[in-house]
Parts: structure tokens; sequence; C-alpha cells
């Protein structure tokens, strides 16, 4: 973990509710795709934990939703304003794992750091299939970008106004040639691909939050190996290790 000033070079709204911040900084604390970071907004106590969707050597890509007063503020924060981020927080998605045609599922905002895994696999030599959910085509995002760095790429609609009607899941089972998974996205949409999967694979957790670095116990779940917390021994968990 590390603690760093880093400068904002853009903070653009990219879909309903959706804003793309790019920051300028040391990118050096992060070691696989799937990590987070923790913002310091000013004006308010906790930091707000954002999941990492790119980096490169010195800049860093977030892609957050707006749910709250913190994340509020943070979509008004305009260029060239320094912001106190904590780094590299969290494990990552391991890629060692993922055979020939590993499956990427996301849903909303559990989309974003499967854009650097995807990319990662992609340049491995892979051939991701990714399966991107939305509730409705106002919401979309990153649909080019996924395209330019998979095989093959899915959107799903809850409401059919863009691509497939229905839910990942829906799209999931018509699949079967995948040699893993990956995923992201809501609890229940994480306990259904779990369910229909395959193969064995890997899910990345939403949870509260205090510290984001192990200290305060707040995000701790039961899982097969006893109390783990999602930010320090997450947010990625094998489909075996979660007790569902």
């Amino acid at each position: 973990m590390n603690q760093s000033i880093y400068t904002v070079a853009d903070n653009s709204r990219i879909a309903d509710g959706i804003y793309k911040m790019t920051l300028l900084g040391d990118t050096s604390a992060f070691s696989a795709p799937g990590q987070f970071v923790n913002v310091k907004l000013d004006g308010f106590y906790l930091r707000r934990p954002i999941s990492v969707c790119h980096y490169n050597s010195n800049t860093l890509t977030l892609i957050y939703k707006v749910v709250g007063g913190g994340t509020d503020a943070m979509s008004r924060i305009g260029r060239g304003a320094s912001l106190d981020l904590l780094t590299g927080l969290g494990n990552g998605f391991d890629l060692t794992k993922s055979g020939e045609r590993p499956l990427i599922v996301g849903g909303g905002v559990g989309i974003p750091p499967l854009y650097r895994l995807c990319r990662d696999l992609f340049a491995q030599g892979r051939k991701p299939t990714v399966i991107l959910g939305f509730n409705s085509e106002k919401d979309l995002f990153y649909i080019d970008e996924f395209a330019r760095a998979a095989y093959d790429v899915r959107v799903v609609t809850a409401d059919g106004s863009f691509g497939d009607k229905g839910l990942v899941t829906d799209v999931m089972k018509n699949i079967e040639d995948y040699t893993y998974f990956y995923s992201c996205g809501p609890i229940p949409m994480l306990k259904a691909v779990c369910r229909m999967a395959k193969t064995d694979g890997q899910v990345s957790l939403e949870e509260r939050m205090g510290c984001g670095f192990g200290a305060c116990m707040g995000c701790s779940i039961e899982t097969a190996e006893g109390a783990k917390r999602v930010c320090k021994d997450g947010p990625v968990f094998t489909k075996e290790a979660l007790k569902w």
C-alpha cells in the first residue's frame, strides 16, 4: 500500500450517473487487475474505495457511480485538482488459472476492474469472452474498449434496449467452451454466476469498508476458510471459498 498525491487530468460523465476520472501520479503499488484505491475527499471522514479500471506507468483510470454524498462530491472535482489516494489495496485476479478461453462476466459498476483483467489476458494470448450486463442502454459504458481487448463481447440489458434482453446468466448459459471464469458485480448476480458456472473461477466482492486495509474488520465475511476481510484478503475470492 502506498499513499500518494495525484493530479486530476480529467473527470467526465460517460453514462447515466457514471464518471471516468483520469489521475496522474505513482502507480507502482499495483500488482494485479482487481485491486482498488481509497480516495480522501474534503469534508468526509471516511475515504471512498474505488476499483481500478486501468493504469500505466503514470496514469490511473477510475470509473465510478454517483450513489451518495461522497461520490457526488467526487464527480464535481475539476481538472488540475489534487487528490490523496491509498493505492495498491487488496489482492487481485490470478491470471495463471485462466486457461485459453476465459469467460469474464460483469454487471454495472462491477465492470471497470474487469477491463484491465481483459487487457492483460488478451496480451498473454488468451481469448476472453466477455458478458457485460446493464439495466438499460443509458447505462452503457466501455463497450468499444472491451471489444478491442476480447475475443468476443456480448452485451445484455435488463429492459432489452440494447443487445440481448435479460440477465448475464441468460447469455452465460449458452456459452459452452470456456476454461475458467472471472466475475464482478452485485452479490445476487455473483451468486447466480457461481451457481451456473461450469468451471472454477474467481469473483470480486463489493462490501462497505471503513479503513480499506484490514484494520477495522468492518468488511469481514464468512468463507470456507473462516472469517476473511474483503479489503485485505479480497476483494477477489475463488468460487470455492465462498459459502454460497
